[in-house]
């Protein structure tokens, strides 16, 4: 078959979907990326994908960019004729689904979260759940990476049960992010935060959390590694993030094209965010067997299991961050340890890769065989 599989940024194939990228040209399908360029092109290509730019604006409802979007898309499928779409990311999976449909070209979306203006009150929620609904109005198949979302959409009437399908995220590679050894106790425990630096990411109630504990006499270290600035309602500026590490609150690591030694060299991965589909730092670090600390929303729920292999605290409260890290604390070495081997235990059950390399075999047939 002839696939195009078309997200927001093209890194997000090579990162995070190059499992399912590679079983499709195993499987002998040519497949086309069609996403705004960045610096993954060439990656992406020596796996053996051929790639396709797209221009778009990622960010925003604005009606008059969106037609245009809706239309590219309809130009791209009209020249291209594939045979399926895969596509992830809200924009791609609604005006693709759109323009798929006008097209005759069978599409399947996958859920990787909600956005701002699905989550919203009002008129843009309202917006939002109408695209959704006329979008994946008769999909044979809409993958989910949480059970809240399917739950959600299914609850709202914006997609059927037999539409529905459950994923663990987009899976995890368990050879490349391989169990470490938990690092050395006798230096301060490090707490890491790997994520763009967003004010719905929880940035906001990580900085406060470490403020506290530092007021209290922790000896603790805590970490930001991830993009400042970077194009979002809710993004942080660099310099705000310097004035946090001239106040000796937190250290900021700027980006990194692997955070496999990050992980390895903290003692917790926390995520403080207010939503997620399936946060895939902390699927990395359960896997290197890094005990977690994230919010009881949905996403992070779904990975961490509660005083197990890791602490749950509430959204938007700095407060509760700081009493699951002092908790975090008072456990003994051996515990901390442990519970970082549950988590490593729970993503080899639940969320290897395989298991999602299996459910998009089993769509594509599908749709093979309808097409037949």
């Amino acid at each position: 078959m002839k696939i195009i599989m078309t997200v927001n940024a093209a890194w997000n194939i090579a990162n995070f979907r190059r499992s399912v990228l590679r079983a499709l040209l195993s499987d002998g399908h040519e497949v086309i990326v069609l996403a705004p360029a960045d610096n993954s092109i060439a990656d992406l290509q020596q796996l053996g994908a051929r790639f396709l730019p797209l221009e778009m604006s990622v960010k925003g409802l604005n009606p008059l960019h969106d037609l245009k979007l809706l239309q590219r898309f309809k130009t791209i499928f009209r020249r291209e004729r594939p045979d399926l779409v895969l596509s992830y990311t809200i924009k791609n999976n609604v005006f693709g689904a759109m323009a798929a449909r006008n097209c005759g070209v069978p599409f399947i979306p996958n859920v990787t979260g909600l956005g701002t203006a699905f989550l919203s009150s009002g008129m843009l929620q309202q917006v939002a759940e109408r695209l959704y609904r006329r979008a994946f109005r008769g999909l044979p198949s809409i993958f989910f990476q949480n059970d809240d979302d399917r739950a959600l959409f299914l609850a709202r009437k914006l997609v059927r049960p037999e539409q529905a399908r459950l994923l663990p995220g987009s899976g995890i590679d368990l050879h490349r992010f391989a169990a470490a050894d938990f690092p050395s106790v006798s230096s301060p425990p490090v707490f890491l935060m790997i994520a763009r630096l967003l004010r719905d990411k929880g940035v906001m109630e990580f900085v406060e959390a470490a403020r506290q504990i530092k007021a209290r006499g922790g000896q603790a270290r805590f970490q930001l590694l991830g993009a400042a600035g970077s194009e979002n309602r809710s993004a942080i500026d660099l310099p705000t993030v310097r004035a946090w590490e001239e106040q000796g609150v937190v250290e900021y690591l700027g980006t990194t094209p692997d955070v496999r030694p990050f992980i390895e060299a903290a003692h917790c991965v926390v995520l403080p965010s207010y939503r997620e589909g399936a946060p895939r730092t902390l699927i990395e670090a359960a896997a290197i067997a890094r005990p977690l600390i994230a919010t009881d929303v949905p996403g992070c729920r779904s990975v961490v299991e509660n005083a197990v292999t890791g602490f749950l605290c509430e959204a938007r409260s700095a407060d509760s961050l700081t009493a699951a890290i002092e908790r975090f604390l008072a456990l003994p070495d051996d515990a901390k340890a442990a519970m970082g081997r549950a988590g490593r235990a729970k993503m080899e059950r639940e969320f290897d890769e395989a298991i999602v390399v299996a459910a998009y075999r089993e769509a594509i047939a599908e749709v093979a065989r309808i097409r037949s």
